[in-house]
């Protein structure tokens, strides 16, 4: 390629690996080299050659989740201005997936990783303390996370809507989410408006939960189940706002008032929730916001920079609308 282009073999490597150290005239001709010789980069070789790789692995429960595409978007904002790229990993929930594929990550020997969560095998944690690159772990706040952290907590979010639904006066109000035991997130939530439920003095009830992926049909199905086996429930925190968009769709097609029969809330602040009649009471996180920060907190520290936060906690927003 250097003969193609008229310029030296480190001329060649500045201009695929360090670009901005090249001029453009000299970029330019070795670009065009490039693609005269249909030439692609060897990204591995690469990576074996400086001990390190130009990919971020980012970590996930889902790829269709809108929650986690936001995060996503955030971070590959980020990451692309510096010059990284991004590949994923789909857990599904599943901690032992999440340990296949952080174990087949590392075998690229990425610069770090982000994670969503802090909970983790104990083999994994092992995997990662002996790594010893910088790890991102996000979308809940920890007081002690594996390296750096940027979330919120959903223990106070979850305490948060019992509080608006007991001020609105619901004295009868019941959780209801999916595949708990693996959603640790969604349990959290629970946990912090069962421990409201309970310092306020008012019935308690185990968390209705479906094993089964979140959607407006479950949360529909789960409104039905409620009304039927317990009639005296007067308003309902579903885990995510699918299933609480779901709850609202189907007392509309079944001729049920919310909130007047029973008020319905959710979490997450999707865009559809302002679009429902009734609009829906939510809990919005800044998703976008984590993914960039948790970017920044990366890129700082692969650079040698000093992370001025190594731990964000990015609070959250209580969104009432008609439907409590």
């Amino acid at each position: 390629m250097a003969l193609r282009a008229g310029v030296s073999p480190i001329t060649v490597s500045r201009a695929l690996n360090r670009p901005e150290v090249v001029s453009p005239k000299l970029r330019e001709k070795v670009e065009a080299a490039a693609r005269d010789l249909k030439y692609v980069q060897n990204r591995m070789a690469g990576a074996l050659a400086s001990s390190g790789s130009p990919v971020i692995p980012v970590v996930v429960p889902s790829l269709s989740n809108a929650v986690f595409i936001e995060v996503i978007e955030g971070v590959q904002e980020i990451a692309q201005e510096a010059g990284f790229q991004l590949m994923f990993g789909n857990t599904d929930y599943d901690l032992d997936r999440e340990y296949e594929w952080i174990s087949m990550f590392l075998g690229w020997s990425p610069p770090g990783l982000i994670l969503a969560g802090t909970r983790h095998l104990q083999r994994t944690r092992a995997l990662l303390k002996h790594y010893g690159r910088p790890v991102v772990e996000t979308m809940e706040y920890s007081s002690r996370p594996l390296d750096m952290n940027v979330g919120l907590s959903h223990v106070k979010a979850g305490a948060a809507m019992a509080d608006h639904l007991i001020a609105r006066g619901y004295r009868n109000i019941c959780f209801a989410g999916c595949r708990l035991r693996a959603d640790h997130r969604a349990k959290q939530r629970f946990d912090g408006f069962d421990k409201m439920l309970a310092q306020q003095g008012l019935a308690r009830r185990p968390p209705l939960t479906r094993e089964v992926p979140s959607s407006p049909e479950v949360g529909g199905e789960m409104l039905d189940h409620i009304l039927r086996e317990d009639p005296g429930v007067d308003a309902v925190f579903f885990a995510n706002d699918d299933l609480a968009a779901g709850a609202i769709l189907r007392a509309q097609r079944e001729g049920i008032p919310i909130p007047d029969r029973i008020a319905v809330a959710g979490f997450n602040g999707l865009p559809i929730a302002a679009l429902l009649t009734p609009s829906l009471t939510t809990i919005a996180s800044p998703r976008r916001e984590i993914g960039r920060f948790a970017a920044r907190q990366l890129v700082q520290h692969i650079s040698g920079q000093q992370c001025r936060t190594k731990r964000l906690d990015v609070s959250f927003d209580l969104i009432a609308r008609d439907s409590t």
